[in-house]
């Protein structure tokens, strides 16, 4: 069984996760790169893991199928023994009005997006209560607050990212397991450059630092809320965001 700290980050091949599971790198830890379909690119995510002196490994399994994750989660723990920090970050987006929006774009963002999480935290919380710790860190949004026009399944499944990190918080901070949420605003990844210029200024002007975010930023505080140091903090939401959303 490993000694390392034991280190789950979904949706890691690329932007926030990949910036998380960097981040998250050191030679205490192993990285468990989990990608659903980017195989390359979950490879250079644990290269650059394993850049910073961890080890890693990339494991395909997708969030969304309760099966799946039932199995990759026995695979894990078996190997290793445990499961430390477990990063809740896959989600896609499907975005569309409600009013032309099709039963499958929303059922698809909820079950990546929410079920996801939800299918993760379940698979490690009696290995997680057994040892007496563990650290679950949600990434939320910031439409998850305030909402976005076209956005309401992304919104609605952010929101019960919100809900679910308060909830669980409370059942299980008597066992030292915490669990908390981590809110981007508007961060610079593949997801985002592909907005159209104008509404990137538009968002732009709505942002108080002036400046969008980087995954890194969004990194930091995740880190910092899977750490030791962040052992008397849960059910809580860290908004990233320039002041986007105060509150």
């Amino acid at each position: 069984m490993s000694e390392q700290r034991v280190v789950v980050v979904t949706g890691a091949s690329r932007g926030i996760g990949r910036s998380i599971a960097v981040e998250m790198a050191g030679p205490q830890s192993h990285i468990i790169v989990n990608y659903n379909s980017s195989p390359e690119a979950a490879k250079q995510t644990s290269a650059l893991v394993e850049s910073r002196g961890g080890a890693s490994t990339a494991m395909q399994f997708n969030v969304a199928d309760p099966t799946a994750v039932k199995a990759a989660f026995k695979q894990i723990i078996d190997a290793h023994g445990r499961v430390d920090v477990l990063v809740n970050n896959a989600g896609i987006a499907k975005d569309n009005l409600l009013a032309l929006m099709k039963t499958g774009e929303w059922d698809d963002v909820l079950d990546t997006n929410l079920k996801g999480a939800f299918l993760c935290s379940q698979a490690v919380i009696k290995p997680m209560m057994r040892r007496h710790y563990g650290r679950i860190v949600n990434v939320t949004s910031v439409v998850g607050v305030i909402g976005n026009a076209g956005q309401c399944n992304y919104s609605a499944a952010k929101a019960g990212i919100i809900g679910l990190t308060r909830s669980l918080a409370r059942e299980i901070i008597s066992r030292n397991i915490t669990v908390n949420a981590v809110a981007p605003g508007f961060i610079e990844t593949e997801m985002t450059l592909a907005i159209p210029q104008k509404s990137r200024e538009a968002l732009l002007s709505q942002i108080p630092a002036a400046r969008y975010g980087a995954p890194q930023d969004v990194a930091a505080a995740v880190a910092f809320l899977a750490s030791d140091a962040a052992g008397y903090i849960t059910g809580q939401v860290i908004h990233v965001n320039g002041g986007m959303f105060m509150g």
